[in-house]
């Protein structure tokens, strides 16, 4: 069994940095967007995902970030507060930049999501905002990796790593590649290596890592390889998620193992990636292993993806461990 060291006695489990917006979600399963007759509003966004998953486990969370100075900027910081997340690094922009919306379709495949991030309010976040005495008050800092495809964004969530470092707070990278959000995969992997050698667990899955290897390794596809080729410097941990088939886990110490999967009936495609990094980042912070973790990302995954949105489809501790003690795995 794999052993995290994490800092324990500091008053948060985990900061989250990156997008928060709002999810509109269809009302109806598998209908076609110009068919769907209306759609239901949630908070959404990798960062305000993996927030909400830690904290609905029972995680104390934190958040930096941006919204608009707007009614969804509120609708999503009154949101993110009822679920107990500290709002202390969220900053709000009235230069006219917009807080985030996508709409989707309910399918379980070929599902469409359109997203409209032109001037994205979380993009607009600053280095000199980030403060380092906030990240360290927490014990693990989750970076997504959309904050890091524009400046000034990508410069503060740089730094909020770099402090993370300095504090000994254990740094999380959730890849969270947008393709739509890069000039090229060249650009896209430049900077995303820089901030896998900043991080001490790199989260991605195949396609991510693809991009990641576009100028190290270009067409690779040996994930013994890739797990190698990251676990350089800081990196501890590599997971390489690959939907129905499981993950994978290479570890810097040598050890590695493979997890399956819970079947479930499938609602949609998305918010499983970012329920398995809230509960494998939830189980770190309270002393369980690493094999643990990935474990009850697997179960928070497929708990998420059987609902009908991401935020409220995220498992209570309760549901979590009932779903795992009732649910036979896919290996």
């Amino acid at each position: 069994m794999t052993k995290i060291l994490v800092e324990q006695n500091r008053p948060l489990d985990a900061i989250v940095l990156g997008r928060a917006g709002v999810d509109l979600y269809a009302r109806e399963s598998n209908t076609d967007m110009a068919d769907i007759s209306g759609f239901d509003k949630f908070v959404g966004g990798s960062a305000a995902n993996i927030a909400v998953a830690v904290s609905k486990l029972g995680g104390k969370t934190g958040f930096i970030g941006c919204v608009a100075d707007d009614a969804f900027g509120g609708y999503v910081c009154r949101y993110l507060t009822e679920q107990g997340i500290n709002l202390d690094g969220m900053m709000t922009d009235g230069s006219g930049s917009r807080t985030s919306v996508a709409f989707a379709e309910m399918k379980a495949t070929d599902c469409t999501v359109l997203i409209y991030r032109n001037n994205a309010s979380d993009l607009t976040i600053k280095p000199e905002q980030i403060d380092p005495e906030y990240i360290a008050s927490a014990k693990v800092l989750v970076v997504t990796g959309t904050a890091l495809s524009e400046s000034p964004s990508r410069e503060a969530t740089l730094i909020a790593m770099d402090h993370a470092r300095r504090s000994n707070t254990l740094v999380v990278l959730d890849v969270d590649y947008r393709p739509y959000s890069w000039r090229t995969d060249t650009d896209a992997s430049i900077y995303y290596g820089i901030a896998a050698g900043l991080a001490d667990i790199v989260i991605g899955n195949r396609e991510e890592f693809d991009m990641m290897e576009t100028v190290l390794a270009p067409g690779n596809k040996d994930d013994q390889q890739t797990g190698e080729r990251f676990l350089r410097s800081n990196t501890q941990v590599v997971v390489i998620k690959a939907g129905e088939l499981g993950s994978k886990v290479y570890c810097q110490n040598g050890d590695k193992f493979q997890q399956g999967i819970f079947p479930v009936n499938v609602q949609k495609p998305f918010g499983a990636g970012d329920s398995f990094a809230g509960a494998l980042i939830w189980t770190l912070v309270n002393g369980g292993e690493l094999e643990e973790g990935v474990k009850n990302g697997s179960a928070a995954a497929a708990i998420n993806v059987s609902g009908n949105s991401c935020t409220e489809a995220m498992p209570s501790f309760e549901q979590l461990f009932e779903f795992i003690s009732t649910r036979e795995l896919n290996l």
